[in-house]
């Protein structure tokens, strides 16, 4: 099975499924699934695009609404996981996640699935500690705070991942797990991202949350984008009480953009046995019914319940019966419905609507399994408030009381220290780079051509220097100068959580290299040093605007990146999200 993992899309469905195509083609190979890190922007018309937190000058409606209208349909079955810039009154219908066009799948705030025997997890958004505690408030149209508050991630999502006990194969998060960087070649990721210097020597790059979930998952993959860049790195996790040590794989991936590394493509093997399409997880569905009642949809701080005699249940990892209980609420059917509706126009180029309204609408899809589930829909009881301010719940509900007041009708512990180090105000100072901002991204300039050499090698990111000597890890432009493919990716060795040392070095099973080495390149490569070593396609999208800004010399020109300081290390307390 072959699973092709992308970055930050930003609405370039188009491209990415032609970049995927193409590789198919020269390949003789099929690529059975493709997941998204984030910056998804399922933008069905005008409205949605005022519900995404990008400069005006940057709202473009890019190619999704062609899937969501039905003009065209996904090649190939898409996960996605929400990133910093989405139509967030669009994912706000499906919390628990859903269908956003056919073939395209989106995991809501936090989810886990199956496919074909495989088990997907991921959380959307991004960690910002002064919403952290909050519950999910946020309700169109937005104002400027939750615009952005409304993609940030929540302890009551973090802590319902927590609850997992079966292994997991891949999760996605969009921002990285904060000290990530130190399992990987930290020196080549500066060389590439030097501003990010100061947060990876104070170990403040990245999301506490994800840190936390990492170590306790501890997935064969995880994958992650927002900083655009390809980074990898193996983790050795500390041995748990009850089995062995394992391994995770992390691959960070770039945007989607000429010459830019934002696809790779994954083998796994085939599992005997297992359904040919989406399934649900009856462990994730057993863990959301039973901590439907912590939900809330307010601003005020919560924290999850502790066992220190407060609380009649602190532990929702699901009981075999809980799991035997949602099977038979499915009726014994885990396959995810085909059940996609539109709830909302499409946008239609020939009538553009430059007016039009954020929509506020439940979705079909979460209104059915809440009712199998008994589950609450956060969308619908939020506007329930709004509608019915004096409700028994009313009082809570205004979007602008952001006081620390008695949570009366919270399971949680809202008054009490919580045990989760990311609850606290303490990391108030995280430097997650919360705001990588259209301005920066979509301002990037080609200024700096890259000296390629004569015959225009180029070497692909993804390990130290050294090691890409020593594995004879080159690329070659092709004869076009349009699609860059890299010859394979050596990870580095895992290294423990608890310890320094280095342990041995387990091969990720991936394709076979897209091309034999260049000319000039490592003669040792044998074939059995290549069956050692890890094999990775990066593609990258064709693009003619690229060949003209490079002057047409098929050179691969340098991005220089601009505003650099919106990267300095601040308190998010005082952060101005711009």
């Amino acid at each position: 099975m072959r699973i092709a993992v992308e970055g930050c899309c930003h609405g370039e469905l188009d491209k990415i499924y032609e970049t995927i195509g193409y590789l198919e083609k020269k390949e003789g190979v099929k690529v059975d699934l493709l997941l998204c890190c984030g910056d998804f922007q399922a933008v069905r018309n005008e409205g949605d695009m005022k519900c995404m937190a990008v400069p005006a000058k940057y709202r473009t409606m890019q190619t999704f609404y062609k899937y969501y209208s039905g003009e065209k349909k996904a090649p190939v079955l898409t996960i996605f996981i929400g990133g910093n810039h989405e139509a967030s009154n669009h994912l706000q219908e499906l919390p628990y996640g859903g269908w956003v066009a056919p073939n395209i799948y989106y995991l809501g705030y936090a989810g886990i699935i199956r496919y074909k025997g495989i088990r997907i997890g991921g959380a959307s958004g991004i960690f910002k500690s002064h919403d952290y505690r909050k519950g999910h408030h946020e309700f169109p149209p937005y104002g400027p705070d939750t615009l952005r508050s409304v993609y940030h991630i929540r302890n009551i999502d973090v802590y319902k991942l927590k609850q997992i006990q079966m292994p997991i194969d891949i999760f996605m998060s969009h921002d990285w797990p904060r000290g990530i960087y130190n399992y990987g070649c930290t020196q080549e990721l500066l060389r590439k991202k030097k501003f990010l210097r100061q947060e990876v020597e104070t170990n403040t790059l990245g999301s506490p949350a994800a840190a936390e979930l990492l170590e306790h998952l501890q997935p064969s993959y995880w994958f992650s984008a927002h900083l655009h860049v390809k980074f990898a790195a193996m983790m050795q996790h500390a041995p748990k009480a009850s089995g062995s040590s394992r391994t995770t794989k992390f691959l960070s991936l770039d945007k989607c953009l000429p010459h830019r590394e934002f696809l790779q493509v994954v083998e796994f093997p085939d599992r005997t046995d297992s359904a040919e399409g989406l399934e649900y997880d009856p462990e994730w569905l057993a863990i959301l019914k039973s901590t439907n009642g912590l939900q809330k949809t307010t601003p005020q701080p919560w924290n999850p319940p502790m066992n220190n005699g407060l609380h009649q249940r602190w532990n929702f990892s699901p009981s075999e019966a809980e799991m035997m209980q949602v099977l038979d609420d499915m009726n014994g059917e885990l396959a995810i419905p085909d059940n996609f509706s539109r709830t909302v126009p499409a946008y239609d180029p020939a009538n553009p609507q430059p007016r039009a309204v954020p929509s506020c609408s439940t979705n079909p899809q979460t209104t059915e399994l809440c009712a199998t589930l008994g589950l609450t829909d956060l969308y619908a009881q939020k506007a329930q408030l709004l509608l019915d301010p004096g409700g028994a719940d009313g009082a809570m509900a205004g979007e602008n009381d952001d006081g620390d007041g008695d949570d009366a009708h919270s399971n949680g512990s809202a008054d009490e220290p919580s045990e989760y180090p990311t609850d606290t105000s303490g990391l108030s100072n995280s430097c997650n780079p919360d705001e990588i901002t259209i301005e920066d991204e979509w301002e990037e300039e080609e200024k700096v051509k890259e000296d390629v050499g004569g015959e225009g090698k180029q070497v692909a990111a993804g390990a130290c220097d050294s090691t890409k000597r020593e594995a004879g890890e080159e690329g070659l432009l092709s004869p076009s100068g349009t699609v860059h493919v890299s010859g394979r990716m050596v990870l580095p060795e895992p290294k423990s959580g608890d310890s320094t040392g280095r342990v041995a070095l387990s091969p990720m099973s991936l394709p076979p290299p897209t091309q034999s080495a260049p000319a000039g390149g490592e003669e040792g490569a044998s074939d059995d040093a290549e069956e050692e070593t890890p094999v990775v396609r990066i593609p990258k999208r064709t693009s003619d605007e690229s060949e003209a800004t490079a002057g047409g010399t098929g050179v691969t020109p340098r991005i220089k990146r601009r505003n650099q300081v919106i990267y300095a290390a601040v308190d998010d307390d005082d952060e101005n999200e711009s």
